[in-house]
């Protein structure tokens, strides 16, 4: 169990860096976020109908299942929407670093579903990411609609993920992320419809944009996607919420690579930065603790 438990740890770090290139391609995409969201989630729905029929999967999903990935699907679609939005008018460090409140939004979410005391210690540390997040915003207040756009993002992906820690444990990885990922599409579809939005141009792209959802929607999407619902076995919805803090780490040193001047900031916003990850670190040799501490009562105990 530990040995999984390590195992899947060290996966969700691979994914947590998928997901900071995940950024960088959203910045050098040049089409608006809700079109983004209706390709990136369309095309990786097409991608993992391709898995399913090539692994011979059931498609099956009893209605109670299908009614909670709609809800599910149109909080993920929402989710990208506003990060996408968060990169456009800020940039890809100040997004991805404000969205690190999500491990404060999960430590308040998670009891109320999994029917669990609060952790005090789960408190504190997301309150050190708000402390983080405030020196930010003091000095970089010329972002404040991407800080805005981030938080709410932030709240949405926190409360996905404490959902699905709920439902991998009765559905498989593929068809959560299979019906999720429809059902936040036909959302996108259905209000991109209502707003006149589909024409010839709308789907006149870039080829470096196709490219680049391509990369999107395959390894950032549908990879990514079924692997983050399947660590869920392993790990809580707290850890993988705060792990997924190391994205911002991720994410600015490739963003520096890649944007170059764009993506340099303030001194004070490294500082935000770092509490973040002391966190992030904290919690890790907290947690690791405890694990061998509780291996070494199971063994005690035969």
């Amino acid at each position: 169990m530990l040995k999984n438990r390590f195992k899947n740890y060290l996966l969700l770090h691979l994914i947590v860096f998928i997901w900071g290139f995940t950024a960088i391609l959203g910045a050098l995409i040049t089409i608006d976020a809700i079109p983004l969201v209706f390709f990136r989630m369309g095309l990786a729905v097409i991608f993992i109908t391709i898995y399913f029929l090539f692994k011979r999967k059931s498609f099956y999903v009893d209605k109670k299942g299908l009614l909670k990935f709609l809800i599910t699907g149109i909080t993920i679609a929402l989710h990208w929407i506003f990060f996408f939005k968060a990169i456009k008018v800020s940039n890809v460090s100040v997004a991805l670093v404000t969205m690190s409140t999500g491990a404060f939004f999960t430590s308040l979410i998670e009891p109320i579903f999994f029917k669990r005391k609060l952790k005090l210690l789960e408190i504190i540390l997301g309150l050190l990411v708000i402390v983080g997040l405030y020196i930010i915003f003091n000095f970089e207040s010329q972002y404040k609609l991407g800080i805005g756009y981030a938080l709410l993002s932030s709240f949405l992906g926190s409360l996905f993920a404490v959902l699905n820690g709920l439902f991998i444990k009765k559905y498989s990885a593929s068809s959560i992320s299979l019906y999720q990922l429809l059902f936040g599409t036909l959302f996108v579809t259905f209000y991109l419809f209502l707003n006149n939005s589909f024409s010839i141009s709308f789907f006149s792209l870039h080829k470096s944009d196709w490219i680049y959802l391509l990369i999107l929607s395959s390894i950032c999407t549908a990879y990514a996607f079924i692997a983050s619902v399947k660590v869920m076995k392993y790990l809580s919805p707290y850890t993988v919420m705060l792990t997924i803090n190391l994205e911002p780490v991720y994410a600015i040193i490739l963003a520096l690579f890649v944007f170059g001047d764009k993506e340099k900031m303030k001194p004070e916003f490294y500082l935000g930065a770092c509490i973040v990850l002391g966190v992030v670190l904290i919690n890790g040799i907290i947690k690791n603790k405890s694990l061998i501490k509780q291996k070494i009562l199971q063994k005690v105990k035969k």
